[in-house]
């Protein structure tokens, strides 16, 4: 089970990696416009906003993949934390942004706090 929660923890991490590239590095080309639904026009003025977000999901990658390296009960608790953190942000995200945030942050972290929970 540990294998499978970890597997879970490492997408939930991929995921917020891929965030953070579309939001720093993408947002004002045609991928990362079509990613968030944003005009060229709006992009291009909100582009410091995009790369500020990009870096809070690189936290949330970076914070999971330490939980991953060091293991132990300092890796449950950083994962379980930073797993947390990804499901609020999704929840807030979904209520304010796009429902669709729920199913790509909220649900994936979700699965990965039970699981990471049964493996220990």
């Amino acid at each position: 089970m540990i294998i499978l929660a970890n597997l879970l923890v490492a997408l939930v991490a991929l995921i917020h990696v891929y965030i953070l590239v579309l939001e720093m590095f993408l947002w004002t080309r045609p991928r990362g416009r079509k990613a968030f639904g944003l005009t060229e026009e709006f992009a291009r003025q909100t582009r410091v906003l995009g790369a500020n977000q990009g870096l809070y999901n690189g936290f949330l990658a970076a914070g999971l993949i330490g939980g991953l390296i060091a293991g132990g009960d300092t890796g449950f608790a950083a994962k379980l934390f930073f797993l947390g953190c990804v499901a609020v942000a999704g929840v807030f995200g979904a209520a304010t942004a796009s429902r669709r945030i729920l199913f790509v942050q909220t649900v994936p972290a979700v699965l990965a706090i039970v699981a990471v929970l049964v493996a220990n």
